[in-house]
């Protein structure tokens, strides 16, 4: 294929962010590829609770088809529509309290609610406990009286955002109702971990070794084959999927996760797009107030979910 394919969409990497980048780069650079087991969870809460708070966004706790989590909601939503958010941390790690901000910004962006469902997290409860938590919240939604219903999701809930998607939208040619569309944020899509950028990033990325991924995922996948599609949505049959839209930092290990996912979905005849952010790491999007790529890309996926849930 000659130049760039028209789903892909680069950015560039401005000056104010890449000195940024590298500063982060540096403060991080001692605990690369250290965030395992359980006891990672106090420190990634402290991570994400550091994200600055959205103005005129409201947070309550709540339960949403009997799964608990927290609502952020806007000054003026939109009527008839919500968002579901899937946290990050690799099936092991994240609470919906710790992503409230960050999701917070995704709804204010979207101008509609949005609820993030504490879903059962790994080890103690490995593979399907985290995607019947999240079709459970998803019914929930649809039982409420929604029926514009936008999925959101980081990391591993980028995962569980692509696998809900297509649960979904296969229900729905029973007479469910369809989410109207998906962003998935660096998602994680292949359990198998075959990207090759697990090597060409394997320096770039300042997260995340192949080692320390296989372990978190292995805890998470039990005796599940990791090619099973509602573990990995690659691995997925992806027609007749709602828009799909995908933005992943270039220096990540999760590069193609993201690239082959929505090269699949396109060839499958889904409107899916890629955008890459050059020099930007897994998570940039938190970086709310250190990167300009942050604010930008909240930007286009608030355009996006406005532009779905019409």
């Amino acid at each position: 294929m000659q130049g760039q394919p028209p789903w892909l969409a680069v950015h560039p990497l401005s000056q104010e962010d890449a000195l940024a980048a590298a500063a982060l780069r540096a403060s991080v650079a001692p605990f690369k590829g250290q965030l395992a087991g359980t006891a990672a969870r106090a420190p990634f809460e402290a991570i994400m609770e550091r994200v600055a708070a959205p103005t005129d966004v409201t947070f309550e706790a709540d339960t949403v088809g009997g799964i608990s989590g927290w609502w952020a909601k806007p000054a003026r939503p939109r009527k008839g529509a919500a968002i579901i958010h899937l946290h990050g941390g690799w099936f092991n790690l994240g609470t919906a309290s710790a992503y409230r901000h960050l999701v917070g910004h995704i709804a204010a962006s979207a101008g509609a609610d949005a609820f993030v469902p504490d879903y059962r997290l790994a080890p103690e409860h490995p593979f399907p406990a985290a995607v019947e938590d999240v079709e459970a919240c998803y019914r929930g939604l649809v039982d409420k009286g929604i029926n514009k219903i936008a999925l959101t999701g980081d990391s591993a809930g980028g995962d569980l955002v692509l696998v809900l998607l297509s649960i979904a939208s296969a229900q729905a040619q029973k007479g469910g109702i369809a989410p109207v569309g998906a962003v998935a944020i660096s998602p994680v899509t292949d359990l198998a971990l075959t990207g090759e950028t697990f090597e060409t990033r394997a320096e770039a990325d300042p997260y995340f070794t192949k080692s320390q991924v296989a372990g978190l995922v292995a805890s998470y996948l039990g005796q599940t084959e990791p090619t099973n599609p509602l573990a990995s949505p690659l691995y997925g049959d992806l027609r007749g999927l709602p828009p799909i839209r995908v933005h992943v930092g270039d220096d990540e290990v999760l590069l193609d996760d993201s690239r082959r996912y929505v090269e699949r979905a396109v060839a499958a005849g889904v409107d899916a797009e890629l955008d890459v952010w050059m020099g930007m790491p897994h998570g940039f999007v938190t970086g709310i107030g250190q990167f300009d790529a942050a604010r930008e890309s909240l930007d286009a996926i608030g355009a996006f979910l406005k532009g779905v849930m019409k």
